[in-house]
């Protein structure tokens, strides 16, 4: 069965050779725009919610009751590194691969399809 979107081409060569150069070229790998995007809000979110833990904690915003803002500040801080953490980690391989680091590639990146 074919796959979507794979193109199949004849190689150059002569009809007795076994084995050409063509077919051992690693073709230029597709941008994973989808995994990019959500990336970039879970880093952005992560962000967020860890800058507002900060400020509840220090008592800057929000809750003024001890307790609440313990529980809340927790919370917040626990979900926003569960975000930031995998966010920054992809956005980091993106931007690398984008800059053309050696070693970083978008094959990388999980792909959602």
């Amino acid at each position: 069965m074919a796959k979507k979107g794979v193109q199949y081409m004849r190689l150059q060569g002569s009809a007795n050779e076994e084995y050409t150069s063509m077919q051992f070229r690693k073709p230029k790998p597709r941008v994973p725009v989808k995994a990019i995007f959500l990336a970039c809000a879970l880093f952005l979110i992560g962000s967020i919610m860890i800058l507002m833990a900060a400020l509840i904690f220090t008592g800057v915003a929000g809750i003024k009751a001890p307790e609440e803002r313990r529980s809340t500040y927790t919370v917040l801080f626990v979900i926003g590194s569960l975000l930031f953490i995998p966010g920054f980690y992809h956005v980091r391989i993106a931007y690398y691969a984008y800059r053309g680091v050696r070693g970083y590639s978008y094959e990388d990146i999980p792909e959602f399809e």
